[in-house]
């Protein structure tokens, strides 16, 4: 059985961080699915497939992408054949998209990993892939609100890597179930 994972928030707020450590602690159980960005493959960051925008245009046009988005000056993509196959699948996607993906993948898992803003704003300066202006622009997107009616789980990554592990990793965790009433 698959279970499908949306991990969504601020730049700066550690996702990808948290995947890949979740990914490492449990992988006979949990994945992280491989995104396509019009974004140079030596650009750092997340593992990630870079290509041109006409390759992404192509791939998009042959329906090879079960989600895409455009952001930041960039187009991205999860490819369908990653959703599948057993365990949590794991994708780092846009807030903007939580809807359609929300319709388009049936029992859908939201995470939300979020930070207080002194802490976005150092870890951006800290991994140097954006400017000074561009920094600031991800800032100003960092309260942008999830879409009206997706349920979801806030881990706040504020803490050392091992605690916000721990938080995503029990976060990650089935919601109990209600006993039956008689």
């Amino acid at each position: 059985m698959t279970r499908l994972v949306a991990v969504v928030g601020p730049s700066g707020a550690g996702k990808d961080t948290l995947m890949a450590m979740a990914c490492a602690a449990q992988p006979d159980r949990i994945r992280a699915a491989r995104r396509v960005i019009t974004r140079p493959a030596d650009a750092g960051g997340e593992d990630f497939d870079g290509v041109t925008p006409a390759e992404f245009a192509r791939r998009h046009a042959a329906g090879e992408f079960a989600l895409h988005w455009h952001a930041h000056g960039l187009d991205y993509g999860i490819p369908a054949g990653e959703l599948a196959g057993p365990g949590t699948v794991l994708f780092n996607a846009s807030r903007a998209i939580l809807a359609e993906a929300a319709a388009r993948l049936p029992g859908l898992t939201v995470l939300l990993v979020t930070a207080p803003a002194p802490v976005l704003a150092a870890r951006l300066a800290e991994r140097g892939r954006e400017d000074a202006a561009d920094r600031e622009r991800r800032l100003v997107r960092a309260g942008f609100a999830l879409p009206e009616g997706i349920a979801h789980q806030t881990v706040i990554n504020d803490a050392s890597a091992e605690i916000g592990l721990a938080r995503f990793l029990a976060a990650l965790q089935p919601a109990p179930s209600l006993p039956a009433r008689s």
